[in-house]
């Protein structure tokens, strides 16, 4: 297959890149110089778009603008790029007549919706986003314009990938029960969603395998050693084995099974990987004792 991938100077964009370049022909666009980047201008250059689409089965939409730009960037900028430049994705996708586009979107849009005062959140694809920031707005709306415009002639995949930024080794870990994924495993899920779909659309969250259960979570929310030592005393041994603390509360577990049952898809990365790139001093993982990462989901 020949496949188009936006967004191939960022991390996702070069895993996606490498997890389908063994055995596809991958081209890559993005505004900034890479080595898998191929492609240079703007996402919503419709013109630099349909050179880069021409001839491809599936396109692959991962560049926007991301939770770390609000604040640098105007509001309008985001709209610019996750909105527009979705719009003219589509608008030459379809024009080259490419039948599949899978978009990258992000679980940051459920929002307010992650919040609870008394139990952890527990979130999946019927829980309805409140977005809080224009990044959470933008990407939402990408999504809403994807959904109606879909159709038997170029089917859309959403992927709402949870939290995957580079963070200190504790808050890694523990992120990988409940709210976090490793770079890999979506670039897996990623190559699993260009599998022709019977769907003209559907929406899936990528998440880590998470041990908890909606009973939990009460429990997560106030008391989660407890949960952690019965339903996961592995990572209660790393911890204790690191001295790193045990969280005192955790807020959500987002639910990934829907695209698991449906994509065929295993997340294979887990918070003992964590350990091992700290260990082997992968800039993927900060050191514990890091700053805390204070972008806000």
């Amino acid at each position: 297959m020949k496949i188009a991938v936006t967004g191939t100077s960022g991390r996702i964009g070069r895993a996606i890149h490498f997890a389908l370049c063994q055995e596809h022909d991958v081209v890559g666009i993005d505004r900034s110089v890479s080595s898998v980047t191929t492609h240079l201008g703007e996402i919503d250059n419709y013109q630099l778009l349909t050179k880069a689409f021409k001839g491809a089965d599936a396109v692959i939409h991962v560049a926007a603008l991301h939770a770390p730009h609000v604040g640098i960037y105007d509001d309008s900028e985001f709209y610019r790029a996750n909105v527009e430049g979705t719009s003219k994705v589509f608008q030459a996708a379809a024009d080259c007549g490419v039948k599949t586009l899978v978009f990258t979107s992000s679980t940051a849009v459920y929002g307010y919706a992650s919040q609870h005062p008394d139990r952890a959140a527990w979130i999946n694809e019927t829980t309805i986003p409140q977005p809080k920031s224009i990044y959470h707005r933008t990407k939402l709306e990408a999504e809403q314009f994807l959904e109606a415009e879909a159709s038997r002639n170029l089917k859309v995949t959403t992927l709402r990938m949870s939290r995957c930024f580079p963070e200190p080794a504790p808050t890694m870990a523990m992120y990988r029960l409940h709210r976090g994924i490793d770079a890999r495993d979506v670039a897996e899920a990623h190559k699993l969603a260009l599998i022709e779909s019977e769907e003209d659309y559907r929406m899936l969250i990528l998440s880590g395998t998470t041990p908890f259960s909606r009973a939990d979570c009460k429990a997560l929310k106030q008391t989660p050693e407890q949960v952690l030592q019965h339903k996961c005393p592995s990572i209660c041994n790393l911890f204790a084995s690191r001295q790193w603390e045990l969280p005192e509360s955790i807020d959500r577990v987002y639910d990934s099974s829907l695209a698991q049952r449906t994509l065929g898809w295993t997340p294979s990365y887990g918070f003992e990987d964590v350990a091992v790139l700290l260990d082997a001093h992968i800039p993927e993982v900060l050191p514990e004792n890091a700053a805390e990462n204070t972008i806000s989901e």
